[in-house]
C-alpha cells in the first residue's frame, strides 16, 4: 500500500473517530518510513493527554483491523501540535485569538503582535513600532495569502 493511499486511509479513521467529538479537530498526519504515523489533534480549547491517549488506541485498533500492515509493523502517535508548530488551520487561528503570534511572511520578514481577529482571508495584528516614548501601537491587516507562517510566541 502506498504511503498517500495509507494516509488518505488513516485521515477518513480520524474522521470517523473525531465525528462524535465536535470540540476536537484533525491537524495533520504523516507517516515516516519506519511506519511511525505520527498524528496531530487539536481542540477548540486544547486537548489533555487523557484525550489523546483514547484516541491514540481507537486508531490503533482501527488500523490494525484494516489489515494495512498485516504484520502488525507500525507505530502510532497521537498528540496536539506543539507550540513550536506553525498554526496550519483557521480553527487554531481562532483558538489563538489573544495570543501574541510571529507571523513570518512569503517575503521573509517577520512581524510579531498580538493577534485580535480572524477573518476568513485574513488577519489583523496589533503590534509596536519603536521603543519606549515614542513606542506607537499599530494594527495590521495581514492576507493569509501573504503569510508563510505563523507560530504562537510564548512569554515568560
Amino acid at each position: 500500500m502506498a504511503n498517500e493511499t495509507q494516509l488518505a486511509a488513516i485521515e477518513q479513521m480520524i474522521g470517523e473517530l473525531l465525528a462524535d467529538e465536535p470540540a476536537y479537530f484533525f491537524v495533520s498526519a504523516r507517516i515516516k518510513p519506519t511506519n511511525n504515523i505520527k498524528v496531530y489533534l487539536d481542540g477548540d480549547n486544547g486537548i489533555a493527554i487523557d484525550k489523546c491517549v483514547r484516541f491514540n488506541r481507537q486508531l490503533y485498533k482501527m488500523i490494525e483491523e484494516a489489515g494495512m500492515y498485516p504484520e502488525g509493523e507500525f507505530s502510532l502517535e497521537v498528540s496536539s501540535p506543539g507550540l513550536d508548530e506553525p498554526l496550519k488551520l483557521l480553527r487554531q487561528y481562532h483558538k489563538n485569538i489573544g495570543r501574541n503570534v510571529e507571523v513570518v511572511f512569503t517575503d521573509g520578514t517577520t512581524r510579531v503582535g498580538k493577534l485580535l481577529e480572524v477573518a476568513e482571508a485574513d488577519i489583523l495584528l496589533e503590534h509596536t513600532e519603536g521603543k519606549g516614548k515614542k513606542a506607537v501601537t499599530q494594527q495590521l491587516v495581514i492576507p493569509f495569502s501573504n503569510i508563510k507562517t505563523t507560530t504562537v510566541q510564548i512569554k515568560f
